[in-house]
């Protein structure tokens, strides 16, 4: 019995070490086209996949999850990289890892169940469309007078040439096998037939030098003052809400998939952690990548040694095999940036758009259209903020009130749903304050008040009824409620065992 556990476990090993070698190759072109996107050298892209790899492998709170160099902070690090120089970007990533570490010490993470379904979806087309505008600057060329302008002519076609054939192998190549990951082969392909024939066509190694030793210590070359701080700590409070989101979703995807339960919190500050230190080395920071952790686990690896794995194997691409990677063409990473831009987009969301309402479909586009102009951790938060307001408002919509006479000639409202800001407006209108006879009672059996809003709406309707003389009865009300309600004495009836018992939300008993 002890010698099958020892064989299982040794084929468990086995596997997760190939399911990080496969990773591990690619990793590769991903993170030197994000370090381009960026506008930093491919090496800081390296450097940053490797080191919040194999750190939130160690640290994270999801085994199986692959944390690297990402489109998402990319297009959001180019801005810093053009306006202040790599240098600001690294103290950047810094900041960005202490931000990343506060939120998993306050347990702030599980505030990512809270995003609605049509805000990732518009979160992820945003994202699609935002990596495939950043491609098309490989497109352009530097003309004699400095100035940056489309390829044409011969240039332009083998360009788009070697783009297409690249898209093609990666698309078909699956359907064929998948015993090396479509994306490599791709690129292998490509390079060969480019250098083979010797294409005239941009490599990686036209634009930077890709080799490099082992990562080294390096504090931020840049002033450390308040006015440095001022500029870093906008950027890094997005990158850290943006590494979140992403790193948080992927999560809850491989949750999904697995059928367990990562710890949110936990890969908070393994992230943290990963991009304090990566900003220390000379790397662009990064947070999980769903695209490789789904290759991961779908080639079987589940624990920590797989990510582990595939960030050694990836340190040893870079001290090995840089003079490969800088004869990659160009045109074979926007290929594979093309098609993680196809296989990003829901395209799905043009299809339910049909199907759903017309305030979800509005926020699917509000999201998409305020990740390209602006940064996802922004479109996120209005994409929230919106649906937030229109679940008030339809909440607010579905407050019913039943109006009946009893015996005795009283008027009795029974109120049933909830009573906020969202629905205060149409409840004091639901009343016929002038024809109700002396004596109205309103029943809070089937309602509640939650905020300040519901109870001004209710003082609201006892100054009404009191300036005509009438009087006002309120049941079934909290206890809590009792005290913010002016003449509360006169107008209401206490049952002790009848009455609820619930919060409402005032700034006084903040």
């Amino acid at each position: 019995m002890l010698f099958n556990q020892e064989n299982v476990e040794t084929m468990n090993v086995k596997n997760e070490i190939l399911s990080g070698l496969t990773v591990a190759l690619a990793l590769v072109p991903e993170a030197v086209a994000f370090a381009l996107v960026a506008g930093v050298k491919p090496l800081v892209g390296l450097y940053g996949a490797f080191l919040v790899g194999l750190i939130t492998s160690i640290f994270g709170g999801r085994p199986g999850m692959i944390s690297g160099a990402t489109g998402g902070l990319a297009v959001v690090m180019v801005a810093l990289v053009a306006q202040h120089g790599v240098e600001y970007l690294f103290a950047a990533v810094v900041v960005m890892g202490i931000i990343q570490i506060l939120v998993g010490v306050l347990k702030l993470g599980k505030f990512i169940r809270i995003i609605p379904h049509p805000v990732m979806l518009g979160f992820v087309n945003g994202l699609a469309i935002v990596i495939f505008l950043a491609q098309l600057n490989q497109f352009k060329v530097v003309s004699s007078d400095g100035t940056l302008h489309w390829m044409t002519g011969s240039e332009l076609w083998i360009m788009v040439g070697l783009v297409l054939l690249t898209m093609m192998i990666t698309y078909f190549l699956p359907k064929l096998t998948k015993t090396i990951p479509a994306s490599l082969f791709a690129i292998i392909v490509v390079s060969v037939l480019a250098n083979t024939f010797g294409l005239d066509t941009r490599t990686v190694g036209d634009i930077a030098r890709v080799g490099g030793g082992l990562p080294k210590f390096h504090m931020p070359n840049l002033p450390m003052d308040l006015e440095t701080f001022k500029v870093i700590f906008p950027y890094a409070f997005i990158f850290a809400a943006v590494g979140l989101i992403e790193s948080l979703m992927t999560l809850t995807l491989i949750d999904e998939i697995t059928d367990t339960r990562g710890r949110s919190n936990k890969e908070c500050m393994g992230q943290g952690l990963a991009n304090i230190v990566t900003g220390f080395f000379g790397g662009m920071g990064g947070c999980a990548m769903i695209g490789q952790s789904m290759i991961n686990i779908n080639s079987g690896g589940r624990r920590r040694l797989s990510g582990i794995s595939a960030s050694l194997f990836l340190l040893g691409f870079i001290l090995f095999g840089a003079n490969l990677i800088e004869k990659i063409p160009l045109a074979a990473l926007v290929g594979v940036m093309f098609m993680v831009v196809i296989a990003t987009f829901e395209w799905s969301s043009f299809r339910i758009m049909r199907n759903i309402s017309k305030a979800d479909a509005f926020v699917i586009v509000l999201v998409s259209v305020v990740t390209v102009f602006e940064d996802l951790a922004i479109a996120v938060a209005v994409g929230v903020i919106v649906s937030s307001l229109v679940f008030a408002w339809e909440k607010g919509k579905r407050i019913d009130v039943n109006a009946y006479i009893e015996e005795d000639g009283t008027k009795v409202y029974g109120i049933r749903g909830a009573l906020f800001f969202g629905s205060s407006r149409n409840f004091v209108e639901a009343f016929d304050i002038k024809n109700d006879p002396e004596n109205i009672v309103i029943d809070f059996m089937y309602a509640r008040v939650f905020d300040h809003s519901g109870i001004e709406s209710i003082n609201t309707l006892t100054e009404k009824y009191k300036s005509l003389g009438k009087k006002l009865h309120l049941k079934h009300l909290s206890r809590e409620c009792y005290d913010f309600i002016r003449d509360a004495k006169e107008i209401i009836e206490v049952n002790i065992i009848e009455d609820p018992r619930y919060h409402v939300a005032l700034n006084k008993l903040g």
